[in-house]
């Protein structure tokens, strides 16, 4: 995630999962980039991989709601100078505070100041909380800032926004619409047989797939290393279905964008961001196909409206 910042004068640090980088994660960012530019200093955000609740609750595997590469891309995008992605190990759950505080915030960072939100936990079994940090960075010669929670606004809140299918209710918590990521793959091209060829989108184990439905969003194509970057940056209006299909009695769980009017994209290989504006409606089985092309048809036209 770039170069590291050690021995390159001194920083100043927001800490956290970051997963979803929410509009209260946005910030403390903007909190931290800030003081930052102030003071001439280097702006850093340290992030963990893989998610702790993996780590200190083996089986447990929150839904992402951002990817590495993504969650790098958006605290980028928030002015940060550095990333600086911390293994989560067993060993760094069991570390101290103050040996977390010394190692990563004195000796790797250098920090001057830390930036975090006012219900931050570190160190073995959450034990550190602001008041210890405020201890720690008087002993290793750093100020800390606290932000503010916005209220209803976390990242447990917006799995549970997803799990409903409420995906205008996800959005405004991230301030901007959920996303998911994966490459396209070769389904059972039935969306093609009628008339509306989708990107059959794989996506990484764990990510956070709204409720089964038809949404109305968009698809793009994300430039990433090695893989196919023919349309890279395009983005259309697309019409999504989340689910099993039950017309034709059920497949794997699947997320497929039709990109409207668009029946001349070659996208097997690419990897692709499908975003969700607004859930037009649950699934259903039609009893004819006639039936269902008439549905595709009005959920096409909504999400024309929707995206227009």
């Amino acid at each position: 995630m770039g170069p590291s910042v050690q021995g390159s004068g001194r920083s100043v640090v927001t800490i956290g999962v970051y997963d979803g980088v929410h509009r209260g994660h946005q910030r403390v960012v903007e909190r931290a980039v800030g003081i930052a530019r102030e003071r001439g200093l280097r702006s850093v955000a340290v992030t963990f991989e893989p998610h702790p609740d993996e780590v200190v609750r083996p089986g447990a595997h929150p839904q992402r709601l951002t990817s590495l590469r993504r969650r790098a891309e958006l605290l980028t995008g928030l002015g940060v100078d550095e990333v600086d992605v911390v293994e989560f190990t067993l060993d760094l759950s069991r570390t101290s505070a103050g040996d977390f505080v010394q190692n990563v915030l004195g000796e790797r960072l250098r920090a001057a100041v830390v930036v975090v939100g006012e219900d931050f936990r570190f160190g073995q079994g959450a034990s550190g909380d602001v008041e210890i940090l405020r201890t720690l960075g008087d002993k290793y010669d750093f100020e800390v800032e606290t932000v503010p929670s916005l209220d209803a606004i976390s990242s447990t809140a917006i799995r549970e926004s997803l799990v409903r299918g409420d995906v205008e209710g996800a959005a405004d918590r991230l301030g901007r619409p959920h996303r998911v990521e994966g490459v396209v793959v070769r389904g059972y091209q039935r969306g093609r047989q009628l008339g509306f060829p989708t990107a059959n989108v794989e996506t990484p184990q764990h990510t956070a797939i709204p409720a089964d439905g038809v949404y109305a969003g968009w698809l793009e194509c994300v430039p990433v290393a090695n893989l196919p970057t023919l349309y890279e940056g395009e983005r259309w209006p697309a019409a999504i279905s989340v689910g099993t299909n039950p017309t034709f009695e059920g497949v794997p769980r699947t997320v497929e964008a039709y990109a409207l009017d668009r029946d001349d994209l070659e996208l097997y290989g690419a990897h692709v961001a499908v975003e969700f504006a607004a859930r037009l409606r649950g699934n259903t089985r039609f009893d004819s196909i006639d039936a269902l092309i008439a549905q595709i048809h009005a959920d096409v036209d909504a999400t024309r409206r929707l995206t227009g």
